[in-house]
């Protein structure tokens, strides 16, 4: 079990046994392999790649690197939800509370953002007092009491992904399906979990390029998760534009509170309640999505959703107050707007550029070290199919630190595309795997 017995065997197209696997996350977990052995196996493996079985053992190495939590004393099927990450992707502010007032219970882990991709810890954390840090006791237990909880990772919980996902950020080797997967579902699958519900997106402001390239991943987290023994569906979906008219912490969760009360965008609403339908049947209260689309469409209209957020809030220690004023929410000192140059029909919204704006103002992070300012961003966006008329607002940028604002206008103004002719933006949902 030597750490140059199993690269070399990987290194030469060799698949690896669960042995082998296993002492390669061990080493991960417990320091006996150094940085340069764990990262040229990762090399190995993004070059070699690993197959169906070594992919599933890799996974379960990962998994049982720390504690699996164990919700079986909750009633109910444990549902969560993971997003592959976009631009302006706010769902499980909304979906969370949303599906939980139905009575599915939610446990769910999330991660912070990097690069052009938000994070749905940094948009909690935009909420006054909130606390993402919970022990797994803590997790366990509000769970148990009020049917979710909105957390980050715990140290006890696939501590081997830290050290790895670290080492493929610089390394090259983030891309590998097989090394994905196992960071997605490790996460997920000792968050103690019976169901799971993905969000693999694709398109400019995704990770993966393309629709081919989004139901490799997706087919791969289906296959493995189904393998350790939970239920897993997926949903391809797209993300060239901006989900949403916002992208920055605050102004997400103004809009995710709007989006609770049955107020939100159109396409935020359309996706997050595609999510929920599935959330629904996984989780044994409804039969049919009719049914399940009846029991969403009731929380909504008796505000039974948004009082879900609210005491989800109060329990992690933030101010609820905001759920009834998001005013209450950071607000940026500098808010001006970016102009249409001309009168026509918004054709497309370049969600990576409208990211980078948000991210030049401080709404983001471009290494992981950098602090994010939860007042920033942009709002207002107009979207892909909607008229707009020369002089009026595309956008509207909110910002604190002036000197990246002439960086983010230019940016926000080359974002959006005016024709002539008015276009029919294509539905969010690609596809969906779900046997």
């Amino acid at each position: 079990m030597s750490p140059p017995r199993i690269i070399a065997r990987k290194r030469d197209g060799n698949a690896l046994t669960a042995e082998e696997m296993g002492a390669f996350v061990r080493g991960a977990t417990d320091g006996t392999w150094a940085d340069y052995q764990l990262s040229a196996l990762l090399m190995a493996i993004c070059l070699r790649g690993l197959d169906a079985e070594e992919t599933a053992l890799y996974t379960a190495a990962m998994t049982r690197s720390g504690t699996v939590a164990d919700l079986s004393g909750i009633p109910g099927i444990k549902v969560d939800k993971h997003s592959t990450g976009g631009v302006g992707d706010k769902v499980s502010l909304v979906l969370a509370p949303w599906v939980a007032a139905c009575g599915v219970p939610v446990p769910m882990i999330s991660g912070r953002g990097l690069g052009h991709s938000g994070g749905t810890l940094d948009k909690l954390e935009a909420i006054p007092g909130f606390r993402i840090g919970l022990s797994l006791e803590e997790y366990r237990d509000q769970v148990a009491r009020i049917g979710c909880a909105l957390i980050g990772q715990t140290p006890e919980l696939a501590p081997a992904d830290r050290r790895l996902y670290a080492l493929r950020d610089v390394t090259a080797t983030v891309e590998s399906i097989p090394l994905i997967c196992g960071s997605i579902l490790s996460k997920k699958l000792a968050a103690g979990i019976d169901a799971l519900v993905l969000d693999v997106k694709f398109g400019r402001g995704a990770f993966m390029p393309d629709l081919p390239a989004a139901r490799e991943l997706a087919t791969t987290l289906v296959r493995v998760g189904r393998a350790a023994g939970k239920q897993v569906r997926a949903l391809l979906t797209r993300m060239d534009a901006p989900l949403g008219r916002a992208v920055g912490n605050a102004l997400e969760v103004a809009e995710s509170i709007a989006a609770l009360r049955g107020a939100g965008p159109a396409d935020l609403m359309e996706l997050t309640r595609a999510l929920g339908v599935e959330m629904l049947l996984l989780g044994g209260v409804a039969a049919t999505p009719a049914e399940a689309n009846a029991r969403l469409d009731a929380t909504l209209a008796s505000g039974a959703a948004a009082a879900k957020f609210r005491e989800v809030i109060t329990a992690q220690g933030g101010d609820s107050r905001v759920v009834d004023d998001p005013g209450r929410l950071p607000v940026a000192r500098s808010i001006e707007p970016v102009l249409a140059p001309r009168t026509g029909f918004v054709s497309a919204v370049d969600a990576r550029a409208v990211a980078f704006a948000a991210l030049r103002l401080g709404a983001g992070r471009a290494r992981a070290e950098d602090t994010v300012d939860p007042a920033v961003g942009v709002a207002g966006l107009v979207q892909v199919g909607e008229a707009v008329t020369a002089g009026e607002p595309l956008a509207w940028l909110h910002a604190n630190d002036l000197t990246g604002l002439p960086e983010a206008r230019a940016l926000l103004a080359g974002a959006f595309t005016v024709g002539e002719a008015p276009v029919q933006p294509p539905p969010l949902v690609a596809d969906q795997i779900r046997e």
